[in-house]
């Protein structure tokens, strides 16, 4: 314990829905994961030596930090949004950068870009970097044949969602059809457009990263050799909340993954290219396919991912050396400095 640790006092801040105004019920899963991933920060935080504090946000979140004056408060931002609004999650940082408060993770500018797919695939091919070929559909009616010039198979989801909402086997889509089908159940479920891109059935690969500048961490690899169906090698929404499902148990991932030198480099370099495109702060994860031929493909940048003690991140950083409380208090340092 630090004499600066034990008198920094931190807000950890996060999102505490009861219900979802879209969605399917089972979303509520992936949004209630945060409340748990809440309490293992503040623990590990307190465990470290600061003054940490549980905020769960059930409203504004200006009134919510009215006692915690950012002066004399840091905030860990976990918060997403409540009830699964749309782009919460960068007004939640707008907002906290008004206030004048230091917090972990990145800028409300980064979320928004981050958070809506079609933008993030524009700023990476911007930067050169690889990316599936897509589209995003409003309504099916949208879905053309000159529209689904693509290829098939392609992979539909909401345009601005995370944590594999609206991911399934059925997202996994091989003609018109089914990609018309798939528009009209995000447009009607999720209530947002679709983004369908070029479906990569390759190895699955994952980058942290974190730090100013930004440093990787080992790589991770998704292990789908439970799965006969290349099409069914997905992180659906079952392989990430659904415990009990076969999805969750047969995904194990690996980290340090087996690669060699040369394809660990390219995979770093790739992250390191996105974290730059999108502007991200603090920490961030980057999430790629590998094709039989070429190079690795950017899928999903996620700033701020899950840092749960059974999340990816986590694993990353701890086969970088870190145990949990030395992660929390790295991510938190690093928006303190």
């Amino acid at each position: 314990m630090t004499r600066g640790r034990s008198q920094a006092k931190v807000v950890v801040l996060y999102n505490d829905s009861q219900a979802l105004i879209k969605g399917e019920a089972r979303d509520l899963l992936a949004d209630r994961g945060v409340v748990a991933c809440a309490q293992a920060i503040t623990g590990a935080l307190g465990a470290s030596g600061y003054e940490a504090t549980a905020l769960p946000l059930r409203g504004d979140v200006e009134s919510a930090l009215a006692p915690y004056p950012a002066a004399e408060w840091l905030v860990f931002n976990l918060a997403e949004g409540l009830q699964g609004r749309l782009f919460e999650e960068a007004r939640i940082a707008w907002a906290l950068e008004a206030m004048g408060y230091r917090f972990t993770g990145s800028a409300g500018e980064a979320l928004a870009r981050s958070t809506d797919k079609g933008r993030a695939k524009e700023l990476l091919a911007a930067h050169g970097l690889a990316t599936p070929l897509w589209a995003v559909f409003s309504t099916p009616d949208q879905v053309s044949e000159e529209a689904a010039g693509l290829g098939f198979p392609l992979i539909v989801k909401p345009v601005a969602e995370d944590g594999s909402i609206g991911i399934d086997p059925e997202a996994v889509v091989h003609d018109l059809q089914a990609l018309r089908s798939r528009v009209a159940y995000v447009s009607s479920c999720h209530r947002q457009a679709a983004l369908a891109e070029r479906f990569v059935a390759g190895r699955e690969f994952n980058i942290a990263l974190w730090g100013e500048p930004p440093q990787t961490l080992p790589v991770a690899e998704i292990d789908f050799a439970a799965f006969s169906d290349p099409h069914q090698r997905i992180v659906s929404f079952a392989a990430k909340w659904e415990e009990e499902s076969f999805e969750y148990t047969n995904t194990p991932v690996h980290c340090p993954a087996p690669v060699d030198r040369e394809l660990a480099a390219q995979l770093e370099e790739s992250a390191l290219g996105a974290w730059e495109a999108i502007g991200c702060r603090g920490y961030a994860r980057v999430d790629m396919r590998l094709p039989e031929d070429g190079p690795p493909q950017i899928v999903e940048v996620n700033c701020n991912p899950d840092i749960s003690p059974d999340a990816g991140f986590f694993r990353a950083a701890r086969a970088a050396g870190y145990d949990y409380e030395g992660m929390a208090a790295h991510i938190l340092e690093l928006a303190r400095g």
